[in-house]
């Protein structure tokens, strides 16, 4: 059923739109190229409140919805991912564990400043050895008297070159690791024994930087526990909590790269036709085009209907997973599709579709592989 939305949302959303369409998709293919976001567009995100979507107003952030924010990832993903990339973090698992469990001190310390975009926030878990088994992870953190040390590698991290504050999960008992002995810290980055190396290689999402994360005897205050020294070993939690969201966003970030195909390749197919090309010989590519906005129509329901069921305030992780699983297949679907039907001309660097095909396929790993999906999801279904 489909759900009014209010006038307020939607204008949030059209003037995202607007910015998209004028302002960022004339750099997209100059942002892959030259690997980085320009500094102006960085303001004016900042100007549009785009750092504090998902942030209440109370401290400084647009308060909107779950609904309201996949809408406007939606928008933004229909350009260059890096753009969605800049702020993302600093909406959902950069920011969200300090929103669910912070202390009211830390949510007035760090939230306004991520919120105004003047702190991009980052989330680390990753590791080495621990990527989708989250459990795995080794960093470890010992009390000593007023401080935590915290000693470990954090890798993958997204916006790590630029942010100024992370949510870090570390092993603070060994014994009881993802049963009790996981702990969440925020760490701001010239915290002594913090370091960041230069930005990853990566084969999509040029203009968003992945780095490696270096805490070697990270001197990390005793009231950087987000939630308090009562939430040691309840970080396990927190992390999963924040998961949830990010898998939704996620789903966003794929129906907007999926549209964006679609609305290409239908542009593409309509020149096609003007340049002679008859219905008959394109049939294949028009059955194409109709099982590409069947799958987006099916996708959008499911993202909107679980968006919404979370605003409400119920646990949705067991459909979160399905959404990822669901969009971010899809999305590499699509972009294969649209590949075959732009042929040479997709393949080449001037094309937006290569870029797509790239950077769609991190989606299936990102907050959780597909085979993780399965596991949550198949899990939920056979619990007694």
């Amino acid at each position: 059923m489909e759900v009014p939305i209010p006038d307020e949302q939607l204008a949030i959303r059209d003037r995202i739109k607007q910015f998209v369409a004028e302002e960022l998709e004339p750099i997209s293919l100059l942002v892959e190229s030259e690997g980085r976001i320009p500094d102006e567009i960085v303001s004016r995100m900042r100007e549009l409140g785009l750092f504090g979507l998902s942030i209440p107003k109370e401290y400084g952030g647009l308060g909107l919805s779950t609904l309201d924010e996949i809408m406007v990832y939606e928008q933004l993903t229909q350009t260059n991912a890096s753009f969605r990339s800049r702020i993302g973090t600093s909406n959902s698992i950069g920011s969200m564990g300090i929103l669910f469990d912070g202390t009211d001190d830390q949510k007035n310390k760090y939230l306004p400043r991520i919120a105004a975009g003047e702190w991009t926030a980052a989330f680390a878990l990753t590791e080495p050895d621990a990527g989708s088994d989250a459990a795995n992870i080794k960093c470890s953190a010992i009390l000593e008297d007023d401080h935590w040390v915290l000693n470990g590698t954090k890798q993958f991290i997204t916006n790590g070159d630029c942010a100024a504050v992370f949510t870090t999960i570390a092993v603070t008992d060994e014994q009881k690791r993802a049963r009790g002995g996981f702990t969440a810290f925020i760490i701001e980055k010239d915290f002594a024994g913090f370091s960041v190396s230069p930005p990853d290689r990566k084969m999509g999402l040029k203009g968003s930087h992945t780095n490696e994360i270096v805490l070697r005897n990270c001197i990390v205050p005793r009231e950087n526990v987000i939630g308090g020294m009562d939430m040691v070993g309840m970080g396990f939690k927190t992390a999963m909590r924040v998961l949830d969201k990010g898998r939704l966003t996620m789903g966003a970030c794929a129906l907007g790269a999926s549209q964006k195909l679609l609305d290409l390749c239908v542009a593409h197919i309509r020149h096609q036709f003007k340049a002679g090309k008859s219905k008959d010989d394109l049939q294949v590519a028009q059955f194409i085009l109709a099982d590409m906005a069947t799958e987006i129509y099916a996708a959008r329901q499911m993202l909107h209907d679980t968006a919404r069921l979370r605003d409400t305030g119920k646990n949705v992780t067991h459909e979160a997973s399905m959404v990822k699983l669901f969009c971010t297949e899809m999305a590499s679907r699509i972009a294969d599709r649209a590949m075959d039907i732009f042929g040479d001309q997709g393949y080449l660097t001037k094309s937006q579709i290569e870029m797509f095909l790239r950077d769609v396929r991190l989606y299936r790993i990102f907050e959780g592989t597909s085979e993780i999906q399965r596991m949550v999801i198949s899990r939920n279904l056979l619990r007694a």
